[in-house]
């Protein structure tokens, strides 16, 4: 890691990162501040917004704002002090965890939202899971502080011992709930007090020398100081001190205090990705590793969202540059097709607002709009035939058919369920036997996502059915063994979007039997998005 070559400074200042949790810690409302303090724009949203108060910028489907939560990942660019800062919203609710998956492909490091009364939930662990298979650098953002939250000792040891890593306090809450007046920063030696009153304000800041500078008992009262005192006296000896190097292999997870919607911490929070966030890093290619230094231009498609504009039918595939510097108009291989691609008009996001990108450094993220060329996993190179690893895709864990409410509207469903397919947002099986397709989710949820799309979309009123399967696996080995096998069931088999061959079942003892019995067959519930 030390020894690599230092970067041109347009890519190290890049800070490229991905906002994880559970639902409802407070997620998208840090989002929105981040974007306040970067200046992106004048007034956060509310996720809940009354009368006047503006809807959040990073939800911008119909089903987000009506529900108060984020069902797509979205990427958002700003500037914050000498940084640009990379910033990808993902979805908290569980039943979206494969977008969420992927987007964490595409970053560079995580910050985890943690709720300071529930503290480490179900969807945050399976999250933290990714990053550890990725070895993220994980910042943690503890909030809620303004309400009555855990004792702070209990928050950092339910971390350290659900998620196996260590934390290191950079700030410390004084108060809790009502009492909630702020944080001492550890780094700095700076007391950070909280404004009430108006909350997209800027906490102020009182520079001290240490915890006996007379001027805490200014602002802090007798009680609350005394207890700070003795907290962080605690804290010293029992915590490790926060080491850059530990956070950036992945071991140790810096914790900030603080409450989102107060935009208290958040800039501190800020601050901290900037001074000890990684630079763009290298990404694995099937055939070599792709240093951010290069100079060719490479990158890969990590997400597509259909549709960011119901008026113009368009698709964004969302590009994570690897290397290089990318300028407006330039052509591009893509790997796939092998044809080269003209990328006349990319974008670079402002959750629901665009703007041409005139230029990307490595570590950017900018969306080039196609009408379906570009698939997720998709590499685009300056001529050298890559192969991204990593990007997976699971297998669905509900499977339902679909139908068209109009019959005559059967060629219309099939586009959208296409275009849904290739945006990764479900799987879309078309059995050998039989008509209809079969479409598998994640989460149950994202039927209800599906088919309100399908409706707003494309204007067609569609049901989902119960159907006799429950799983499907990925089958492959041999070609004739393969056939042979297709053959023999040919009511269990279908294929997906890209031609693959799938098996249907509804018992695992039916996996198990073949894996038995056909040694020399695949079956599998993860495939890699390569090309």
């Amino acid at each position: 890691m030390m020894n690599r070559p230092d970067l041109p400074p347009e890519i190290a200042r890049r800070r490229t990162f991905a906002i994880i949790s559970h639902p409802d810690a407070g997620k998208t409302t840090l989002t929105e501040k981040f974007l306040l303090f970067g200046g992106a724009i004048q007034m956060a949203g509310q996720v809940r917004a009354k009368g006047e108060a503006r809807r959040t910028r990073s939800d911008f489907m119909k089903m987000e704002q009506d529900r108060g939560i984020s069902v797509s990942a979205s990427a958002m660019s700003f500037e914050f002090g000498d940084y640009r800062f990379n910033l990808v919203d993902t979805p908290g609710h569980s039943d979206f965890s494969e977008d969420t998956y992927r987007t964490l492909t595409a970053v560079d490091a995580a910050i985890m939202v943690i709720d300071g009364a529930k503290g480490v939930e179900s969807q945050t662990r399976k999250l933290f899971e990714v990053c550890r298979l990725r070895d993220l650098p994980i910042l943690t953002f503890c909030n809620k502080m303004d309400r009555e939250s855990r004792d702070t000792f209990e928050i950092i040891d339910e971390i350290q011992e659900n998620l196996a890593i260590d934390v290191a306090p950079v700030s410390w809450p004084i108060g809790m709930g009502r009492d909630f007046i702020g944080a001492y920063d550890l780094l700095h030696d700076r007391l950070e007090i909280m404004d009430r009153a108006d909350r997209n304000k800027v906490a102020e800041s009182v520079q001290i020398s240490g915890l006996d500078d007379p001027k805490l008992a200014d602002h802090v009262p007798a009680d609350l100081l005394a207890k700070l005192r003795e907290e962080l006296e605690m804290a010293r000896e029992l915590l490790p001190a926060f080491d850059r190097k530990s956070f950036l292999e992945g071991h140790m997870t810096p914790i900030w205090f603080g409450s989102a919607i107060n935009s208290f911490g958040v800039k501190e929070l800020m601050t901290g990705i900037g001074e000890f966030g990684p630079e763009p890093q290298p990404q694995n290619a099937a055939e070599r590793e792709i240093d951010p230094e290069e100079k060719p231009v490479t990158g890969f498609v990590f997400k597509v969202q259909a549709n960011m504009d119901p008026k113009h039918r368009d698709r964004v595939a969302f590009v994570r540059l690897a290397s290089g510097h990318f300028e407006r108009g330039m052509k591009l291989l893509h790997v796939r097709s092998k044809k080269p691609m003209a990328v006349s008009n990319p974008v670079l996001f402002l959750a629901a607002d665009r703007e041409l990108a005139e230029e990307a450094w490595a570590g950017d993220i900018i969306g080039i709009p196609n009408h379906g060329q570009l698939r997720i996993g998709d590499a685009l190179t300056e001529g050298e035939g890559l192969r991204f690893t990593g990007i997976p895709s699971f297998a669905p864990e509900l499977l339902q058919t679909v139908r068209a409410g109009d019959p005559m509207k059967a060629k219309h469903l099939e586009k959208a369920l296409m275009q849904f397919a290739e945006e990764g947002a479900a799987k879309v099986f078309k059995p050998m036997i039989g008509s209809g397709f079969i479409v598998g989710v994640v989460g149950a949820l994202q039927f209800e996502v599906l088919a309100s799309r399908i409706e707003i979309e494309y204007g067609l009123p569609v049901r989902f059915e119960p159907t006799q399967f429950t799983s499907a696996r990925w089958l492959s080995g041999p070609k004739d063994k393969v056939e042979a096998f297709a053959n023999t069931n040919k009511q269990h088999m279908a294929q997906d979007h890209d031609g693959d061959l799938v098996y249907l079942t509804r018992l695992q003892w039916d996996i198990d039997r073949v894996q038995r019995d056909q040694p020399e067959l695949k079956l599998t519930a993860t495939k890699e998005m390569m090309v």
